[in-house]
Formats: structure tokens, sequence, C-alpha cells
């Protein structure tokens, strides 16, 4: 996994870098970059160092549980909530519906994606996926939401096999709504890179092609996602983590706690 690839894999337009910068090769064979933990663990800090500049004195620590998890009342503005009624997002059969409608007469858990060709968001997909079973015999729903159209929100629902349900929001409008935050500087860290570097090993990819379509790309990449718990009821969100950075995961149990 080179470093360039590992820019791409955090952000699309990252990639278009590769067509002006090249690393120097003072060998005259490849040799695999990644060979085990340690070696890991320092080459993270030079994708951090090329990707970021500002991070690079930023040390490297091993992947933690976010602090970014939030429970109770009074977690979204009433402004917000009116917001989401709003916002529409679009099955699998290209149908649109409310967001809110997802909670209306249920409890669901809805994690929303940085984009369908994440490879962060495929490992989410999964780590949620697990517990489904916990949350079926609560009478919970598990969701997924990704910034980007039907035919990409298939697309990721054929290759993970992914257990919920799948919609896709072209417009951003639940994240914005939502208010999670987005840019480089939430992109590029050294958590993230070690993240990325950990799910290669174990062996998540990236999709290439979902990851370079137009709307992933026009959008930067950057776009972070979050977690919540949600309904009965269309204004009851009795949980949200909002990611601080890409590949944020807060604690299964955290979110077992709250739906289940």
């Amino acid at each position: 996994m080179p470093v360039f690839e590992a820019m791409a894999v955090l952000s699309p337009s990252a990639a278009l870098l590769t067509k002006t910068l090249k690393p120097k090769i003072t060998t005259n064979h490849q040799t695999p970059i990644f060979l085990n933990k340690s070696t890991a663990k320092l080459e993270s800090s030079k994708i951090i160092s090329i990707c970021s500049p500002q991070l690079s004195n930023t040390k490297a620590s091993a992947i933690s549980r976010s602090p970014g998890i939030e429970a109770g009342s009074g977690l979204v503005s009433e402004d917000t909530k009116n917001i989401l009624d709003t916002v529409e997002v679009f099955g699998l059969n290209g149908n649109a519906i409310p967001i809110s409608d997802l909670w209306k007469d249920r409890k669901a858990v809805v994690a929303f994606a940085r984009h369908f060709g994440c490879v962060l968001c495929r490992r989410r997909a999964d780590y949620l996926a697990a517990k489904k079973d916990v949350m079926d015999a609560s009478g919970v729903a598990l969701v997924l939401i990704g910034p980007g159209s039907v035919d990409q929100a298939k697309t990721f629902s054929e290759q993970t096999k992914f257990k919920g349900e799948v919609y896709a929001d072209p417009s951003h409008s639940s994240y914005k709504a939502l208010q999670f935050v987005s840019g480089v500087s939430t992109t590029f860290t050294p958590k993230a890179g070690l993240k990325i570097i950990q799910l290669y090993m174990e062996g998540y990819r990236q999709d290439w092609k979902l990851s370079f379509e137009g709307d992933t790309v026009a959008k930067g990449g950057w776009q972070q996602g979050g977690i919540i718990v949600a309904g009965p009821g269309k204004t009851n969100i009795s949980y949200i983590h909002k990611d601080k950075e890409a590949g944020d995961d807060p604690d299964i149990e955290d979110i077992i706690k709250a739906c289940c």
C-alpha cells in the first residue's frame, strides 16, 4: 500500500496529487511498505506528514475510542429536528422517503458513512452488523446512509452484503442538518492513517471505482459521518455520535446500551 494510495483512501481528491508528485525510488525492486505493525506505525507518520504538514509533528498513537459520544435529552436542537423533517433519502428502489420516517414508528440505529467506497465505512458496516442479532431481539432497526447516488448505494449493499437497510443521500442534506464535520483537518489525522493500515492488514479494501465517481470527488471526500439512535417518534433522538475524524467509531457497547 504505497503512501499515495493511502492518501487516496482518505480522500479521492488527494489522489490527484499523484499526477504531479512522484516518490523517489532508490532501489531496483519494489519492497512492500507495510511489513509489520511497527513498520506500519512508522509509515503512517509519513502519510500524515505528506498529506497535512500542520499535523506532521503530531505523535501517532494507537487507535482509541472516541470521546465524541452524547446521550440523553436535548442532544439535537429543535431547529435541527425541524430541518430533519424536511430531509429526504432514497431507498435502493429509488423511492424518496423523509429521513425521520426511518425512526417514526420504531427505534433505529442509523449510521452515516463518509462515502460508499470508503474502506473505513465498510468496517463500520461490519462492526454494526455483528450486533444485529442483539438489535433484532430488541426490535431495533439497523440503517446505513451514505452521501451518494442510489446506484452507489446498491453497489455498496451488494459488495458488503450489509444486513441492515441502505439509503442514499445525494444532496448530503442529512449530514448538513446534523452538522457532521467536514474538512481536510478531519480527514488526514494520525489515527485515521493508522486505522487504514490496520484495516488493510485485516483484508479490507477501498472500492476505487465508487471513490472516484463524480459526486465523491466533487465533494473532495472530506465529509465525516456519525451514528444516531432515534425513535420511536420523529423528534426522539436519544444518542448521537459525531465523528471527530475519519474512522472515528464509538465503542459498540455504548451503542447497544443506547438502543437495546
